[in-house]
């Protein structure tokens, strides 16, 4: 893969204009539409929940063109692209991508950013707006977070998270605390949190709280998400949800409250597709198209932030491989594979996840003697109540390079902070501690530059040889090493025993 990636470097980026003999080199960056960044932009900004369908005018955005079955079209690699998923979202297949692009090597994982391709498209109806909100790497809890004070943003802006607290996660808490907590659990970028308050609720420009208080500020009226730190977590969560299934390259479609089928625009990219599909469960007719579109909540962004398509950095580099890694238990022991990819923190996508339980002689919330241990090497990144962050480039921030972690770790044994640990040793004992669980287990997911990796891809879930597969619903699926298969069960029946070797 290093061939792949040195080709790109010297050629792949260049596009060659010849002027007289000369060749000249440029190289293309992944930007939203050109078109779109030129329509104006209103400078009074209004919460949207204060906005009518009446009082919203949205300026009518570039739509594609009619294309002919399998005609090829241009597209630029963004941040975490692979061929299986650009062939869902151009309805064509891995074979036909390869055979237009012959420089990129069948087993290629990620595509470099900025890389130019030719793509077979196949018309698919309902293609929303292209115009891109905001790019992927300003959407998760990565890099570009690192040196952001949440609570110095907040302190000097006049509107009434400035002040607020409320009662969360087992005490009272700022907001900018708040705001911290649920851009880390989830990892998705506070400044984007902070936006969508801003854009939806004024938190940051209007000094009275909204007219109905904070229970619902985020417009998810549901008794059991009452408040600003369970409309967050909600908001992380449906975020979440958007950008990896369009990453996973499903659901293909959604629909708006008002019953419209949306299918993203194949050019999108995953953090836009995300806002469409987060809008799309508040809004419908004006006010959805208003929200995504250069006015909309990409407006209060640029306005708080700065304009987030300059000086882009994509977290995701081209031909990404995992770390070698090993059973998170040891050697000569043997465990139950009880969780398939599933959920790596929240519900839903991404399907990231997954879980093992040692033995035990009955069933429920029991202690273990059976010790959980590093995938690989590393220095605790993380260590609180039932949860361990793994951070394999020894820097301790979770928000760069790979990262592991570990959940329902108990309290007792449970490996500190800082602590450098070698790839075998003990990380802490299984339990139901840090969410919710029915039995004694270990939850264990993958993280790099503050993404989610999903379990089931082209950069698969491998532990120690043996590789994740989806099932048909979460939790199931298997683990595959060579010709053998263990099958997820909660059961922890004998098809799911598996043996740590010393791989």
């Amino acid at each position: 893969m290093m061939g792949f990636n040195r080709w790109f470097e010297l050629i792949v980026l260049c596009t060659f204009i010849t002027m007289g003999g000369i060749s000249a080199c440029s190289i293309q960056e992944t930007t939203h539409v050109p078109s779109l960044t030129e329509l104006p932009i209103s400078t009074t900004a209004v919460p949207v929940l204060e906005m009518t369908q009446a009082s919203i005018t949205v300026t009518p955005v570039p739509s594609r063109p009619s294309y002919t079955p399998g005609e090829l079209v241009d597209y630029v690699a963004q941040t975490g692209d692979t061929l299986p998923v650009l062939a869902i979202h151009f309805n064509t297949s891995v074979e036909e991508i390869l055979a237009a692009n012959t420089f990129i090597p069948e087993d290629a994982t990620t595509m470099p950013p900025g890389m130019p391709m030719k793509i077979p498209i196949y018309y698919a109806p309902f293609w929303d707006s292209p115009y891109q909100i905001i790019p992927d790497d300003l959407f998760i809890n990565g890099p570009a977070q690192i040196g952001f004070d949440s609570a110095e943003f907040i302190a000097n802006k006049p509107g009434w998270l400035n002040g607020y607290a409320e009662y969360a996660f087992y005490g009272t808490h700022t907001a900018a605390e708040i705001v911290d907590y649920v851009s880390l659990q989830y990892s998705v970028s506070p400044r984007l949190l902070l936006a969508l308050i801003e854009y939806q609720a004024g938190g940051l420009s209007q000094p009275s709280l909204p007219p109905d208080g904070v229970t619902y500020v985020l417009g998810n009226v549901d008794w059991q998400k009452k408040g600003l730190y369970r409309q967050l977590v909600w908001a992380a969560d449906t975020l979440n949800n958007g950008y990896y299934s369009w990453r996973a390259g499903s659901p293909e479609t959604f629909d708006t409250l008002d019953g419209r089928l949306i299918r993203p625009d194949p050019w999108q990219n995953a953090a836009s597709v995300a806002l469409q599909y987060y809008f799309s469960r508040l809004f419908d007719g004006d006010l959805y198209a208003h929200s995504i579109a250069h006015d909309g909540v990409a407006q209060t962004y640029k306005e708080l932030f700065g304009d987030p398509w300059q000086n882009v950095e994509p977290h995701i580099p081209g031909s990404l491989a995992q770390p070698e890694f090993r059973l998170p238990f040891y050697a000569g022991l043997e465990w139950a594979y009880t969780g398939g990819p599933h959920s790596a923190y929240g519900s839903g996508a991404p399907l990231a996840a997954l879980d093992f339980a040692p033995g035990a002689m009955k069933s429920g919330c029991t202690p273990t003697h059976a010790m959980a241990v590093a995938v690989a090497s590393g220095v605790i990144a993380r260590s609180e109540t039932g949860l361990v962050m793994l951070a394999l480039d020894g820097d301790g921030d979770e928000r760069t390079g790979w990262v592991v972690l570990y959940l329902h770790v108990a309290t007792e044994g449970r490996a500190s902070l800082g602590k450098v640990i070698n790839t075998g040793d003990p990380v802490g004992y299984p339990s139901c501690e840090g969410g919710i669980a029915t039995g004694t287990h270990l939850h264990i997911a993958r993280k790099y530059n503050g993404e989610w990796i999903l379990a089931d891809s082209v950069l698969a879930f491998n532990l120690g040889g043996w590789i994740a597969h989806n099932g048909d619903t979460e939790y199931q699926g298997t683990l595959s090493r060579n010709t053998k298969v263990i099958t997820a069960c909660e059961c922890s029946d004998a098809g799911s025993q598996i043996i740590a070797d010393e791989r």
